[in-house]
């Protein structure tokens, strides 16, 4: 269709002040026109949604797999649910083309062979999703559906409880994943220091708040033990635990965030193992590190250098030796949890709720 306009002279109820209309006002006018053009050429019933949105009729539709749902034309398909999970966080759909939001309805589609453990973290991710939003929770959900096939596979990262899936990770992250942290607790290195001291001089005896972890040699003074904190080694500490307030990262809500003294007597030797999931880092800043020490995580050695911190993603099979002699005493670290940088923060929040920490 096509159509034009002869501009003729105005008569003189069209003038402004005697004289003509403007260039500018005749170049609105035909701007109107070509818009009331252009919105009447839209065909009758079709409404403009957002690129990424979906309406909530179409959005039930889709859950339900249901082919009448009101908002939807007849012989047309609803839009599915996924489609705007896939555009807002970047996943793929499931094979068979699968809803990530199907399993909300039906507890068929969850894997069989996954475990009691796995099954009470779905059934937590749905009761965080229908009080708040499946909004952001793609990779969380993926990543609980697929825990059972990353426990049966042979690999070199293999988190036993939790592996978020789409994570960059690499065994030892550079400081600038978390500048802010690391810079506040090399900074209060000497007063961490001198706290861990008092505390190790008292003796280290459970009844004064350390634990025995792992092989002979071994111990831990925790400030906080898996999302919770022990409160009287918090007193004994003041200032180590207000340093661990002052962190913006530190996992402190949820039951894969810890952080206390760790202590290595010399010839100890912790075997391959890996930390429970890849949504968090190490942080482990020296307080008396033997040159014999050495940590290896993901194949890759490295040693710990006293006032200062290593990034480390205890997800990947990582060992822990002190080949020293007694003359060297033990390696003592002052261990904390952080996200891992890539973890968006409504997957925080989310994970808080799924691992919140048994009373």
């Amino acid at each position: 269709m096509s159509w034009s306009l002869d501009l003729v002279p105005l008569p003189p109820c069209m003038e402004l002040g005697g004289q003509p209309l403007s260039g500018l006002l005749w170049t609105l006018l035909l701007l109107f026109l070509w818009y009331c053009y252009r919105v009447g050429s839209d065909p009758p019933g079709i409404g403009r949604v957002h690129p990424g949105k979906l309406k909530s009729g179409s959005a039930r539709c889709s859950l339900s797999r249901s082919s009448s749902c009101s908002g939807s034309e007849p012989g047309r398909s609803a839009p599915k649910a996924s489609a705007a999970i896939g555009r807002e966080t970047g996943e793929e759909e499931e094979e068979g083309a699968e809803s990530y939001l199907t399993p909300v309805l039906s507890q068929a589609l969850f894997p069989a062979q996954a475990g009691a453990g796995t099954r009470k973290l779905y059934g937590a991710l749905q009761e965080y999703a229908k009080r708040y939003s499946w909004v952001g929770m793609g990779r969380i959900h993926k990543g609980l559906r697929n825990q059972a096939r990353i426990n049966e596979r042979s690999s070199i990262q293999k988190p036993h409880l939790f592996y978020l899936p789409d994570v960059p990770s690499i065994p030892f992250f550079p400081r600038d994943a978390h500048r802010h942290d690391i810079d506040v607790l090399e900074a209060n290195y000497p007063i961490i220091l001198a706290e861990f001291q008092a505390v190790y001089q008292r003796g280290i005896d459970t009844k004064l708040g350390w634990t025995y972890h792992g092989p002979k040699g071994q111990a831990v003074f925790p400030l906080y033990n898996a999302g919770v904190c022990v409160a009287s080694n918090c007193r004994a500490c003041p200032c180590t635990y207000r340093t661990l307030l002052s962190l913006r990262t530190f996992i402190s809500s949820n039951s894969l965030g810890a952080a206390g003294f760790w202590i290595l007597g010399p010839g100890a030797t912790i075997g391959g193992s890996y930390g429970p999931t890849n949504t968090r880092l190490r942080c482990h800043l020296g307080l008396q590190t033997p040159a014999q020490c050495e940590l290896v995580v993901g194949g890759e050695p490295q040693c710990w250098s006293e006032g200062h911190c290593l990034l480390v993603d205890d997800s990947f099979l990582h060992t822990i030796s002190h080949n020293g002699g007694a003359e060297d005493g033990p390696r003592v670290i002052f261990s904390v949890d952080l996200w891992h940088p890539n973890v968006a923060a409504a997957e925080r929040q989310a994970l808080d709720y799924i691992f919140a920490p048994e009373q």
